[in-house]
């Protein structure tokens, strides 16, 4: 089975107000933070508010991000993770199928 190879992959989208409200406040949620917070040691963390679709790997995207957000990925401050999908179908979005969001690390001692 040959390989195809992606040339260009649009990842842009829009989501509804309403729908990136519910979205939104799922991943600011008290005890999903803190669940997160327990997997980085002495660190919590806060949401961006930034969030992209995945894209294919390719030269120009070699993390599999949109290239404006692989700053992101080099920088130890920040953690990406998949959004987890029952907050998708909670929040009402089938479209993209798989996101992800962008969460700072802050020192617990500030």
């Amino acid at each position: 089975m040959p390989l195809k190879i992606v040339e260009h992959f649009d990842s842009s989208f829009t989501l509804a107000p309403e729908a990136q409200e519910a979205l939104f406040s799922s991943l600011r949620g008290e005890s999903f933070l803190n669940q997160l917070s327990g997997q980085i040691e002495g660190k919590t963390v806060e949401f961006t508010g930034l969030l992209f679709q995945p894209v294919p790997y390719t030269t120009a995207t070699p993390k599999g991000m949109p290239a404006e957000f692989e700053k992101y990925h080099a920088d130890d401050e920040y953690i990406i993770i998949n959004v987890p999908p029952n907050f998708m179908f909670q929040a009402k979005i089938f479209k993209p199928s798989r996101l992800c969001a962008i969460y700072r690390q802050v020192d617990n001692d500030n």
